[in-house]
């Protein structure tokens, strides 16, 4: 028998998470209802645009990812300087976005269409987007939660309110300027705002827990502690690599978003990238415990590490699993209702989305071991470009003559057979036979 709470229990820490959470992805629909209202074109290129922004965002990853790793395997016994840390990758994250800036302005300058011509919106605020998802390493390492909840919800409410602020000041007169345009500028705006104080935040942090450390440590022990200062370019392979994988990663999520838009247009882009949305809800409380797990996955001792991870696995999917045909019948009525009749074309490409979404919940903790604890990250990428290869396949078959709904298909038969491959690798490498996946101990 199993060992319910045993088997199940998450870290305390996942409960606020998981409210801030909640609280990310009611700020996050309140955006999407704003631009979805603004039509099925509006809702398309915005959601191409943010797909470009999050693998600019993920390509880069690697540094905070390397910080955390660093971090978490500190947690028992600090032997270096936080602050000359984080001051190394968000110095590497600035530099890196300026080079991303340059190449996001010639794509700009070449493109003719919407959202692509607008794409120098974002090589302006790039160098600042990157310092979140850099600084946050730090908490994330130490496995506190709150600064990096802060940070999360932060960046939405400022942009829900630029938005607003923006549709208030045109409502009743002649727009100077396209929609999307406004669009764009109050998200790019709100975001960079965010990470800027963020950076500064976290530099702060991270100067309080040196000075912390060094007051309580011996001087023999101090000495080492002032000395020792690992250098993220030292690792760089595995900054590429994660930065890679998590690229890979994000186009197995949104890569139908461009295949869509490929053979049916903008507008059906709009409707299907509403589909994703609400589908990609279920992944609010895996992601939830996968954070607030990430220093325990990423624990030094083997045994640990793989007990953290199959509790983790086991609550994200059966949790989704139970979640799933509860979001499918809200969302039958909901998203007519909130975004118009237009996106009621949203629901059956959502309902093929559904056990696909629910299965692959358990990508983000078999992801958190390969990475955090193992130190390879491709095997993560191997997962992902499984799944991408067999969604994109998929996609270029079904999608020409099923629209949405082959993207659906497509992405959903990806998910499932990827996550079998992952369950494989995660009890290869920790030693475990498949029976380990749902009995405890």
């Amino acid at each position: 028998m199993v060992d319910m709470p045993a088997s199940l229990s998450v870290p305390r820490s996942a409960v606020g998470n998981l409210l801030a959470k909640l609280l990310i992805v009611g700020l996050g629909l309140a955006i999407t209802v704003v631009v979805a209202r603004q039509g099925p074109r509006v809702q398309g290129a915005f959601a191409l645009f943010m797909a470009v922004e999050s693998a600019l965002l993920t390509l880069f990853s690697g540094l905070g990812l390397w910080l955390a790793r660093q971090m978490s395997r500190q947690a028992d016994a600090p032997l270096a300087r936080a602050r000359p840390m984080l001051l190394g990758v968000l110095r590497a994250a600035v530099g890196l976005g300026l080079l991303a800036s340059l190449g996001l302005l010639a794509w700009s300058w070449v493109a003719d269409v919407t959202p692509y011509s607008l794409l120098w919106l974002l090589a302006l605020a790039t160098p600042f987007l990157l310092l979140v998802p850099t600084a946050t390493g730090l908490w994330l390492g130490q496995g506190r939660m709150l600064p990096i909840n802060i940070a999360q919800v932060g960046a939405p409410a400022l942009v829900l309110a630029g938005l607003g602020g923006a549709m208030w000041l045109v409502e009743g007169t002649q727009r100077s300027a396209p929609t999307i345009l406004l669009v764009l500028i109050a998200w790019v705006s709100g975001k960079s705002l965010v990470a800027v104080l963020t950076a500064f935040w976290a530099l702060r942090h991270a100067s309080q827990r040196d000075d912390a450390v060094a007051t309580g440590l011996q001087d023999t022990r101090l000495q080492r502690f002032e000395d020792e200062r690992p250098r993220w370019y030292n690792d760089w392979r595995f900054v590429l690599t994660i930065g890679a994988t998590n690229v890979v990663s994000l186009l197995n999520y949104r890569a139908s978003l461009f295949l869509v838009e490929r053979f049916h247009g903008l507008e059906r882009v709009g409707t299907y990238s509403v589909a994703v949305t609400v589908a990609e809800l279920l992944w609010l409380v895996s992601s939830a415990v996968t954070m607030s797990s990430y220093a325990r996955i990423g624990h030094p001792d083997s045994q640990q590490a793989a007990e953290m991870t199959l509790r983790a696995v086991r609550f994200n999917v059966l949790a989704t699993l139970a979640a799933a045909p509860v979001l499918g019948a809200l969302a039958h009525w909901g998203v007519p209702w909130a975004l118009g009749e237009a996106y009621a074309a949203s629901v059956a490409p959502l309902l093929v989305l559904l056990p696909g979404v629910a299965a692959y919940a358990a990508a983000s903790a078999f992801s958190a071991y390969y990475t955090n604890h193992l130190g390879r990250p491709h095997l993560s990428a191997a997962v992902a470009g499984l799944s991408l290869a067999i969604s994109v396949a998929g996609g270029l078959l079904m999608i020409p003559a099923g629209g949405a709904v082959g993207a659906a298909a497509a992405s959903t038969a990806g998910y499932t057979l990827a996550i079998v491959v992952a369950c494989g690798l995660f009890l290869k490498h920790a030693g475990l036979p498949w029976r380990a996946l749902w009995r405890a101990g």
